[in-house]
């Protein structure tokens, strides 16, 4: 066997999260426990029929959509979502040259770091973050400054807490509202003015990653960056019908901006891939043409799912609140088991309850005394896991 190692850039990054939390789960269910799956944001609930129906005629009926694709998105589908972005915002773009396929929007974050990043660059990132921000920089092998997101200030970055030396070396700026992993949503626009701003004075690209706009509650709607003024000079936006519309393992979203910002997103991905499948471009489309009474009737699902977890939680002594968007509750743990530590309390949770969740440490070292609890398993379960977690809660208790 040859003895070779890997690029240093691979090896600075940790274990993957998610590649934690299987192994965990894998071990949980070799011992035969009765395993509540509340890690990952991987929802459970199916695709909707009118896209699986569109994908199987267009897989059966039309071979031409077999072969390689248009890296950048056939002309169809980015028309279709330069229309969507126009009825869902108000925000025209010209799908020629400012829409762009996407094999997913994490690939896409992952990659604009690349398309983007020199080692003696800097990009801003909110801690705790979805790990791709943090792990798309490093990929890069450029450097991260962290933008603490703490409950205090509303887990909202404060730009005037960035040196301006650090600011003047930065070339991206991330964020992501409605936010993973803490549930969070903006509703005082003055904060995206104030990150518009903040990016030209800096001469930043800000990537808004808007995974999650279409996961809302109540009378809150979640807004695109280009409805503010000047964003589009400063701004690329990421979309992903993952969550939208049940399709996390379809693979598909988009990015979106100028023409001079996006291009070399593009360049660098025509290089590296062929773009998102064709037949999986017009389950897309038919997805945001068809009927969008699913996306409403999921966002209640979750809705319900929070406020009993929420509710649940709080009376037991977990800090937990309700939130206006997002598949995520962020749970402070108890007073019992914040010494623990989130990843020791994962783990313990795992092997003593088969209940997984995500430990807060894994989204940023401001995400420590935290847990991550996604809404994505049957209804029925989350009473299960409830009283698990209880029972777990007062052993903790009584061992203090």
């Amino acid at each position: 066997m040859i003895n070779i190692k890997p690029s240093k850039k691979l090896k600075k990054l940790p274990p993957y999260l998610f590649t934690k939390i299987n192994l965990l789960k894998k071990e949980a269910f070799d011992k035969k426990l009765d395993v509540i799956d509340l890690g990952m944001g991987n929802p459970e609930l199916p695709t909707p029929n009118h896209i699986i129906d569109r994908l199987c005629d267009t897989v059966k009926h039309h071979s031409n959509t077999h072969r390689y694709p248009q890296a950048k998105g056939m002309p169809k589908f980015r028309k279709c979502i330069a229309e969507w972005m126009v009825k869902r915002f108000g925000v025209k773009l010209d799908p020629e040259n400012e829409v762009l396929s996407l094999i997913g929007s994490k690939e896409g974050i992952a990659h604009i770091c690349m398309a983007y990043l020199d080692p003696q660059d800097y990009a801003l990132v909110c801690d705790p973050a979805y790990p791709v921000h943090f792990n798309g920089v490093a990929l890069a092998d450029a450097k991260t400054y962290s933008m603490p997101l703490i409950e205090k200030n509303s887990y909202l970055p404060d730009f005037t807490k960035v040196p301006e030396k650090i600011a003047k070396k930065s070339k991206i700026m991330f964020l992501n509202y409605p936010n993973n992993p803490t549930a969070t949503v903006v509703e005082d626009d003055n904060f995206w003015k104030e990150a518009i701003k903040f990016c030209k004075k800096y001469n930043i690209l800000l990537v808004s990653d808007n995974a999650y706009s279409e996961l809302t509650f109540g009378d809150y709607c979640a807004p695109s960056i280009f409805e503010f003024p000047g964003a589009k000079d400063i701004a690329l936006e990421f979309h992903s019908f993952s969550k939208t519309f049940n399709m996390a393992g379809w693979r598909l979203g988009w990015a979106c901006g100028s023409k001079k910002l996006l291009y070399p997103l593009e360049k660098f991905k025509s290089f590296l891939d062929y773009g998102a499948p064709t037949f999986m471009q017009l389950a897309g489309v038919a997805a945001l043409n068809g009927p969008q009474n699913c996306i409403k009737e999921l966002s209640s699902v979750y809705e319900k799912r929070m406020k009993k977890m929420v509710h649940g939680l709080q009376k037991i002594g977990w800090h937990a609140h309700e939130t206006k968007g997002t598949m995520y509750i962020w749970v402070g743990l108890p007073n019992c088991l914040i010494k623990e530590g989130s990843l020791s309390v994962a783990k313990r949770l795992v092997k003593e309850t088969g209940v997984i969740v995500s430990p807060g440490i894994g989204f940023g070292k401001h995400g420590e005394g935290y847990l991550r609890i996604s809404l994505v398993t049957h209804d029925k379960r989350f009473h299960d896991a409830l009283l698990r977690i209880s029972k777990f809660t007062r052993y903790a208790n009584k061992s203090l």
